[in-house]
């Protein structure tokens, strides 16, 4: 990921990329060389050069020793999902970020993706989204590319924290889940079942995990009070059904199936009044970047600060918990016992 932001970094009008730096310095020469940049041999020589900002995107076990560098150093950080490994890590990094009065930005950036901006929109302006039932597929085949990590940190922690957003930002009060290891050490599929009970109802989220699947797959079902969703990340696609754009025909259908009527012959296809949702063509990480630089600049909180990043590993952490408890195995084991050498990389900064 880190050249991407290197790229929009390098593109946007009122920002310098300053330099790259990469555990491969090869790569990162090869890689700043695109942009007009400098590529550093470590974080310290960066630092020293002086920036304002940076990206974190290197492996998930070494965001807790590099935002914790750029952090002291004063530097605002962006950093790529999840915010932390463990829920000590997060914890560490969201007060450190605090105390020394840092703008930090957690990267999830399904926040930004067209077809959830569109359903905010589409929601805006009415209270359709009351979650009852939410349902979420993200699968994928494997990558190779996040092993350090299982499925829960790699892929479910996107939609866990559109779900908690969606939530108000409040964690679940009841965890149920269940994974298995295939091909890694961690958690290559999982399940997880996450309950809330809230003052207006209680809602369940059934979300499913997996990068051993032979397709990709990213679908979002969420049905509320007033109206069901539906959101296919990977087609670009949404639809919304209002309740009160077929109230009418339900009333009747209620009628007619009191009175004994046979509709059998009825396509309920036909009978729902279906909006599609207006999608753009923004880039995600281009909007997730601006959001981040807007929030520097102007002092105000990153729609996705530390507090909601540390909620959102607290969640996938509860997760594993949840499989350990019932696998009774040492599944997926707290990676700050995992070797980090040789890790130390990776920001993309800029000023």
């Amino acid at each position: 990921m880190g050249q991407h932001h290197a790229r929009v970094y390098a593109q946007l009008p009122d920002t310098d990329l300053v330099g790259v730096v990469d555990p491969s310095f090869e790569r990162g020469k090869a890689i700043a060389s695109q942009h007009g940049s400098r590529a550093f041999a470590t974080l310290d020589e960066l630092l020293e050069v002086g920036v304002d900002v940076v990206s974190i995107a290197a492996p998930t076990t070494a965001h807790r020793d590099l935002a914790s560098r750029c952090i002291e150093a004063g530097v605002h950080c962006l950093i790529e999902k999840p915010l932390a490994g463990t829920v000590a890590d997060a914890e560490a990094i969201r007060d450190l970020a605090e105390r020394r009065g840092v703008v930090l930005m957690v990267g999830h950036i399904e926040r930004f993706n067209p077809i959830m901006r569109a359903m905010q929109r589409a929601t805006a302006a009415d209270d359709s989204i009351t979650p009852r039932f939410i349902e979420v597929h993200r699968v994928s085949p494997m990558t190779f590319r996040s092993v350090d990590i299982g499925v829960v940190m790699d892929m479910m922690i996107h939609d866990l924290d559109v779900v908690l957003m969606l939530m108000g930002g409040q964690e679940p009060d009841e965890i149920q889940a269940a994974g298995v290891a295939v091909v890694t050490e961690h958690e290559d599929i999982c399940n997880a079942r996450l309950t809330w009970h809230k003052p207006t109802g209680a809602c369940v989220a059934n979300i499913t995990a997996s990068r051993l699947a032979l397709k990709t797959e990213r679908v979002t079902r969420i049905t509320g009070e007033k109206a069901y969703i539906k959101l296919d990340y990977a087609a670009k696609k949404g639809v919304i059904i209002r309740r009160t754009a077929n109230e009418l025909q339900m009333q009747e259908i209620q009628a007619q199936l009191r009175g004994g009527v046979d509709l059998t012959d009825l396509k309920w296809d036909e009978l729902v009044n279906v909006e599609e949702l207006a999608i753009d063509d923004g880039e995600p990480i281009v909007l997730e970047i601006r959001a981040f630089l807007d929030a520097v600049r102007t002092g105000t909180p990153p729609p996705i600060d530390a507090r909601a990043g540390f909620a959102n590993v607290r969640t996938a952490q509860r997760i594993v918990e949840a499989i350990r408890s019932i696998t009774g195995s040492a599944l997926d084991a707290p990676m700050e016992k995992q070797a980090i050498d040789g890790a130390k990389a990776g920001p993309v900064p800029t000023r």
